[in-house]
């Protein structure tokens, strides 16, 4: 009989009875269990997630910076709709169609711009051409001085042709003709965002209503009652900033006008346009950009005629901070100076120009809004809420201690 190989494998089949596989032995007790080696099944498709994620955080932030202008142009004409919706709502009220309102008053403040720019165009033309024409006589002035003061022997002649034979003259020439498509370039894509910014905020006024009642119908009830009331608070700050603006630069035109007309100065009519718009729709630096115009013309007439535009520029300024501007801003956009200004930094930081004109507004919407919703209590009497420091609890204050034993003494040496 042959030896039975005790290395043969068992068919574990055959030694079955039953001809089932038994099951596998449970691990014993502490022993790990031995990896398996695969991939979890939620693996492939965290990753995948992950990359779609990022991808598309990718795109949007392309998308974001591509369409930057043209964000910031939809802000600019959703706040110049809102500045002119007063007066369409009020011309809508009395059977005027909205589309026909909102052409009106758009074509109205087409014209205004247009001619403001014709004569402010006119008034510099004017200027640059009566310079040229005196250059000469301001060029012999200039050597006539620089002779006597230096004793040379200059002529006009020579000094003119050694600027026209200049290389920096020459250069100066060639980076302007250069610099000519740069200019126009910039001029039609300033034409194209205006036209952009007019087109939507036409839009955004003309279809107000229908605008709202789109917004309305994704909101539950509750939301759109304050939607409309946020929606309310923007029209009346708004529009009531941009009104107190023109009413307070038609006042500081006039004011500035029958001063330049006094002194004999051209223009005047102009440059009290000119003063009154800039120094009011310009925030923070518009007074003195508004100023400077005025007075270099007037340096041309006389220049004393400067110095008196200049104290008066200032003195109208302290009478417009201190007395006519909270009197015209105390029911439209009552927010502290402080307040005024620190918006205007942080819109100048974040929108630069755009963001400095919409900042007051957008501030005063904001404070408005959050106005009707913070709960306000009563404030105590006490002596520190009106700046007045109280006595401590130790007793009287430090002075009082001090002249007390002051008092007592002299009583003491007083003769009885």
């Amino acid at each position: 009989m042959a030896p039975i190989d005790d290395t043969e494998p068992v068919d574990r089949h055959a030694a079955s009875p039953t001809g089932t596989t038994p099951s596998a032995r449970p691990p014993a007790d502490g022993a790990a269990a031995a990896p398996s080696g695969r991939m979890p099944r939620w693996l492939p498709r965290a990753m995948v997630l992950a990359l779609a994620l990022i991808a598309t955080f990718q795109l949007g932030s392309w998308a974001f910076h591509q369409l930057t202008g043209l964000l910031i142009n939809i802000l600019i004409a959703f706040f110049l709709a809102l500045a002119i919706e007063p007066a369409v709502s009020w011309m809508a009220a009395r059977g005027m169609r909205r589309g026909l309102a909102t052409f009106l008053v758009f074509l109205g403040l087409a014209i205004f711009v247009a001619g403001f720019i014709t004569l402010l165009g006119s008034m510099l033309a004017g200027q640059i051409i009566k310079m040229i024409e005196g250059f000469p006589d301001y060029l012999d002035a200039l050597i006539n001085w620089v002779n006597q003061k230096f004793h040379t022997d200059l002529r006009r002649v020579d000094v003119q042709e050694g600027l026209l034979h200049s290389d920096w003259l020459r250069k100066y020439a060639q980076t302007s003709a250069a610099g000519v498509l740069d200019v126009s370039t910039q001029v039609l894509g300033g034409l194209f965002q205006l036209l952009t910014v007019a087109l939507f905020s036409f839009y955004f006024a003309a279809d107000g209503p229908r605008l709202r009642r789109a917004l309305c119908s994704v909101l539950p009830p509750a939301r759109q009652a304050e939607v409309l009331r946020a929606w309310e608070l923007a029209v009346d700050k708004t529009g009531g900033y941009l009104y107190s603006r023109g009413l307070m630069a038609l006042i500081s035109g006039i004011a500035h006008y029958i001063l330049l007309q006094a002194l004999g100065v051209p223009y005047a009519p102009v440059l009290g346009v000119w003063v009154g718009l800039v120094s009011q729709f310009i925030p923070t630096i518009g007074t003195y950009l508004a100023g400077a115009l005025p007075m270099l013309i007037a340096f041309t007439v006389d220049p004393w005629y400067a110095v008196w535009v200049l104290i008066f520029v200032v003195v109208y300024q302290q009478f417009e901070n201190y007395m006519l501007q909270p009197k015209l801003t105390s029911k439209t956009v009552d927010i502290h100076p402080a307040v005024a200004f620190g918006s205007v930094i942080a819109g100048t930081a974040l929108l630069g120009a755009v963001g400095a004109l919409i900042a007051i507004p957008a501030v005063a919407t904001l404070q408005a809004f959050l106005g009707a919703y913070v709960k306000r209590y009563d404030v105590t009497d006490d002596p520190r809420v009106h700046g007045y420091r109280s006595r401590g609890p130790s007793g009287p204050g430090m002075l009082t201690r001090i002249r007390r034993p002051r008092e007592s003494r002299a009583e003491a040496e007083e003769p009885s």
